[in-house]
């Protein structure tokens, strides 16, 4: 084989498979926080499922048990702590403009 023809193969990639979020003997229920609070951004919203790499199944269960734990009180329905953050700002900021 010549040099110039070799630049051309197809290197073969290895591919490494990624694991899967969740396990088989995860339960997927509004009681296991430690496994919904994985798939809740910091904002509080519900991750998409290309990002959380689930099945379709996997995602609608994940939905409804967010869902459900938002209901009882287990989780918040929104993460208002950045807001108020920016608000202090905004608010020292006008204080002194005034001044």
């Amino acid at each position: 084989m010549d040099k110039t023809k070799r630049f051309f193969l197809k290197s073969k990639r290895l591919f490494r498979r990624r694991l899967p979020p969740i396990g088989s003997g995860d339960q997927i229920d509004y009681k296991n926080m430690s496994l919904i609070s994985r798939f809740i951004s910091e904002q509080g919203k519900i991750l998409s499922r290309r990002v959380n790499r689930l099945t379709f199944k996997q995602q609608r269960l994940i939905t409804i048990a967010i869902k459900q734990a938002r209901i009882l009180s287990s989780l918040p329905f929104l993460n208002n702590e950045k807001r108020f953050e920016k608000n202090d700002r905004n608010t020292t900021n006008v204080i002194k403009k005034k001044k």
